[in-house]
Order: structure tokens, then C-alpha cells, then sequence
């Protein structure tokens, strides 16, 4: 088994008494040399005041002059997951950014559930944007990475040029829950042994090579280093009560006054996400006469089973 590390982070807020924070990282020979992900790896500390010093990675490739393109993935995947999007977006003159969310790929790790939020997960990302200073920044976000994204562009709009959505949508905690995704939930809390590398494979309409499957596990030695993968689906807004579903429902009045280009690159075989793409292309008004797609042959983690089509896409539709 690979050699871990915990970092102990002790973090005044306030009280006579310091807390403790404990981050695991994983070690870096455990992520290289993976296939088709030979991209350089950046880091930077996105923890504040409450959190202290937490490291983000994030894939930073293509000219540093070019359009900005911020791919946010989801759960339980990481950056791994856009290396089929990556090279031909860069070789047409786009500036990828690709973060691993904390908890994920070469992100540290905080070990308990509780340190996971979904607030704190938009305030590192808020970090990472204003540590690299990104504007015009255009937007892919998957799963997560839209529940996080579309916030970041309602908490300020005016910072994205564009949106693209794929299999993803920003729940209000009203309204039903698909089926698909409550039986995921139960499955993610209950399970002994969180299979990450089964789990991605198992959301693709296309096979996926035992490599592949096994270089999505490669962040997560062991349990102990998937406490924000497990949490994840728990902290989607599925009623009108839990955390941050009225900030979701304040996002959406932005939401629909945005006027800038916003497309959907959506599965044909998502169980969890069908339909959801009409809620946005009705709802968004830079939505219209967009070339919105329906990708055939493509699951839940459409980048996986169609990295390259949707690459394809958005350099048609963006340059």
C-alpha cells in the first residue's frame, strides 16, 4: 500500500480553543505516469482563516494568452477525467484549467465528513479564481462541477463569458429527486468500501479500460482518504431546508437573467440527469438559439465516453 501522510492543521476561530483539521495527501508517485494524463501538476493554498493552509492541484495548460476554459468536475471523479478534453481545446489556443476539488485527485484531503461543506467547496474554488485572477472565463462544468460553477457565475456573473453545462443541474431542494440519484445516495453513505474506479466506470455507455478504472482510484489509497467523496452526494439540496438550498434558489433569479452564451452538452443515456437540460434551455435566456446536443452513445460521465466530441463542440461553438 502507498505511503500517506497526515498534516495537521491547527485553526484558531475564535474560541479559547484551537481545532484541529486533519488533511491526508496523497503521494505524488501514486498519480504519475498515468495514461493519457502527462500534464504538469500546480498547486496552490486555498484554505482561509477558518480552514488554514489546504493545497489545491489543478491542471494548467495551453496558451497562458488564450481564452480562459474552467473545467469542474464532479464527484467522485477528478481532473483525470478531462484529459481526453484537455489537449485539443489547448492546441486550439484555449487556457485549460482543470482543479481537483478538495477531497479529490492531488487535492489534500481532509479526512473528516464534517470539514466537507458545500460553501467551503465554492469558497477554495472562489481562492483558486482570484489567486489566478481568471475573467472571461467560460465554463464546463459536470455533475458537481455545475453545482458549483453555476454558483460561482451567480455570485458574479459578470467574471464568465459563456457556460457550458453537461449533465448537471443547480437543485433548489424543491421538487422531486430523480430515483436514480436517491438510490446513489443511499449507496454512496452505506457502502463498506467506496469503489471509485467502479463507479466511474459503471456511469460510461463505453467500456473503460482496467487502467483507466484503476487511475481513478489511484488518488484514494485507502478509505480514509474518501471522506469528500462519500459526503458529496449528502450534501446535494434534496429539500427545501437543507444547507444552502435557499442560496440555490437566489442563484437561480441570476440564473435567469443571464444573457451570455450558455450551452448544454448533454448525455442520451444519464439516468440521474435526463431532462435536465430543457429545465436549463427554458429557463436561461442566453440559452436561446444556442446549437445545444444531445451526445449519443454517452452516460453519466460524458467527458469519459466522449472527452473528444465535446472538445469538438466547443471549439465550434466558441472560436
Amino acid at each position: 500500500m502507498s505511503v500517506s501522510w497526515a498534516i495537521a492543521v491547527r485553526i484558531a476561530r475564535g474560541y479559547d480553543r484551537a481545532v484541529t483539521m486533519k488533511l491526508l495527501r496523497t503521494p505524488d508517485a501514486d498519480t504519475e505516469g498515468l495514461p493519457g494524463y502527462p500534464f504538469a501538476a500546480n498547486y496552490l493554498s486555498v484554505g482561509d482563516a477558518e480552514d488554514g493552509p489546504i493545497r489545491m492541484h489543478f491542471v494548467d495548460e495551453g496558451p497562458r494568452s488564450g481564452p480562459v476554459m474552467l473545467l469542474l468536475h464532479g464527484e467522485p471523479s477528478w481532473s483525470y477525467l478531462y484529459r481526453k478534453m484537455i489537449p485539443p481545446l489547448a492546441a486550439a489556443g484555449m487556457r485549460c484549467i482543470a482543479p481537483d476539488l478538495i477531497g479529490f485527485g492531488r487535492s489534500d484531503k481532509p479526512t473528516e465528513r464534517s470539514d466537507y461543506t458545500y460553501a467551503r467547496h465554492l469558497s477554495w474554488l472562489r481562492a483558486l479564481l482570484d489567486q489566478l485572477e481568471l475573467d472571461d472565463i467560460n465554463l464546463f462544468g459536470q455533475d458537481w462541477g455545475g453545482l458549483t460553477g453555476l454558483r460561482l457565475l451567480a455570485d458574479q456573473p459578470q467574471r464568465f463569458a459563456s457556460v457550458c453545462a453537461a449533465n448537471t443541474i443547480l437543485p433548489t431542494g424543491q421538487g422531486k429527486m430523480p430515483e436514480a440519484f436517491l438510490r446513489w445516495r443511499e449507496f454512496s453513505q452505506s457502502v463498506p468500501e467506496l469503489p471509485v474506479g467502479a463507479i466511474i466506470s459503471k456511469g460510461c455507455a463505453r467500456p473503460v479500460p482496467d487502467e483507466v478504472r484503476a487511475a481513478y482510484d489511484a488518488p484514494f489509497p485507502d478509505e480514509s482518504y474518501k471522506a469528500g467523496a462519500r459526503v458529496f452526494p449528502a450534501l446535494v439540496p434534496c429539500e427545501p431546508t437543507d444547507a444552502e438550498a435557499v442560496n440555490n434558489q437566489a442563484a437561480w433569479k441570476v440564473l435567469k437573467e443571464y444573457r451570455r452564451p450558455f450551452l448544454t452538452l448533454f448525455a442520451d443515456g444519464d439516468p440521474i440527469m435526463a431532462g435536465a437540460e430543457k429545465i436549463l434551455q427554458a429557463s436561461i435566456p442566453g440559452a436561446a438559439d444556442q446549437p445545444h446536443k444531445i451526445i449519443r452513445d454517452a452516460a453519466h460521465f460524458i467527458q469519459e465516453d466522449a472527452g473528444e466530441e465535446l472538445a469538438d463542440e466547443l471549439i465550434k461553438w466558441l472560436l
